[in-house]
């Protein structure tokens, strides 16, 4: 038997509610456990109509709609809704889709106060954290308040049936991106890596069936799970060097945020890796528990990433979802200004964030690592 190291971990308060067709059954009761009198619905435009069919229970009590949602939340976008929300005297926020519409009702509960109550219709991630995001003159800036974690998430896998596989893949690399940089950030402990070595396990194991049969019920569920799991470490211990470039790209470029998780993971794990066998170990082990095809050696979890990556139909590089090389030295720049001052497993210096950007551009398989030697 062997010692548990010691650590800390804050439990983040919330509800959750999982289950196939909770959306349509739950939602009205759940509203009303919050006392829920005039409700803002947030929701992209395309997906409206479903939002108007789960909320068509509230009657009279569904006061106004947002549909303005934008990547990235434009501070703009944050003032028009906040706006909205209070001409509408909202006192509870219903947002239904993926993480930029959760964003969007973020940004307007960290001004606001109000409780959220999230449907998600993706893998994203972000109903599960306290962490907001907006941005403004091609700068994201983020933070953490627990005024914006949502009061209740409902999550229904029949909500995922008809998500296309053009988002699906994406959405699922990136929920795998928040469970990878959960193993080896400053605050990761044993309850944050179970969380993630289960919601890697899972992902990898549901996110190809569902992205190769959309209406597998069971994948889906799989895969939803994993996105909650992965959500809840994340909110937990924060993201590292991953995320910070991943942000600075999204925000300098509007680049699409789930793409440029998967496209950018793989290369930032390689930089990584000789310096963490342990977790690299780890990592292998929850991918190996799901079809990803060959088994992941620990010495190529990079390329592993990077395979499941391509098997989900993500981009294989930034060029192909909108950088172009003449952006490269400035996203060089601005990454490695961005990166100086914080923690990382191994060093981060010019050189490191040009290789790592510089094969992301391209989407080159990463090499193999040796981590069999560093260890």
């Amino acid at each position: 038997m062997s010692a548990v190291d010691d650590f800390n971990y804050d439990a983040l308060p919330g509800r959750v509610v999982f289950g196939t067709g909770s959306a349509r059954s739950l939602l009205l009761t759940e509203l009303e456990r919050l006392g829920a009198q005039r409700v803002l619905l947030i929701a992209a435009e395309s997906e409206l109509a479903l939002a108007q069919e789960l909320a068509a229970p509230l009657g009279a009590r569904l006061a106004a709609t947002f549909t303005g949602v934008r990547p990235h939340v434009p501070v703009a976008v944050a003032e028009q809704a906040c706006a909205i929300a209070l001409k509408a005297r909202a006192d509870v926020l219903l947002s239904v889709g993926g993480g930029s519409t959760t964003g969007t009702a973020k940004a307007i509960a960290l001004e606001l106060e109000l409780p959220i109550v999230a449907v998600p219709t993706t893998y994203a991630g972000s109903e599960m954290t306290p962490v907001w995001g907006m941005t403004q003159a091609q700068r994201k800036s983020t933070g953490r308040s627990l005024a914006v974690l949502p009061k209740v998430v409902i999550y229904d896998p029949q909500l995922t049936l008809t998500l296309p596989a053009g988002v699906t893949g994406p959405s699922a690399m990136n929920a795998i991106a928040h469970c990878v940089e959960a193993l080896y950030v400053p605050g990761a402990n044993p309850i944050t890596t179970l969380l993630a070595q289960r919601g890697i396990a899972a992902l990898a194991q549901g996110a190809p069936q569902a992205f190769e049969h959309p209406d597998d019920i069971d994948a889906r569920s799989l895969t939803l799970f994993g996105a909650y799991l992965a959500g809840s470490c994340f909110a937990a211990v924060g993201g590292g060097l991953h995320h910070k470039i991943c942000h600075i790209l999204g925000g300098a470029l509007d680049l699409p945020h789930a793409e440029t998780h998967a496209v950018v993971l793989p290369h930032v794990i390689a930089h990584f890796a000789p310096a963490i066998p342990a977790v690299m170990a780890c990592l292998g082990a929850a991918l190996r528990d799901g079809p990803s095809g060959e088994p992941a050696a620990d010495d190529d979890v990079a390329g592993a990433l990077h395979d499941l990556g391509r098997r989900l139909g993500t981009p294989a590089g930034l060029r192909a979802i909108g950088m172009t090389d003449e952006q490269l030295e400035a996203m060089i720049e601005l990454v490695h200004a961005g990166a100086a001052g914080a923690e990382h497993p191994a060093r981060v210096d010019e050189p490191a964030v040009r290789a790592i950007l510089t094969g992301a551009l391209a989407g080159d398989r990463p090499l193999r690592s040796p981590v069999a030697e560093a260890a």
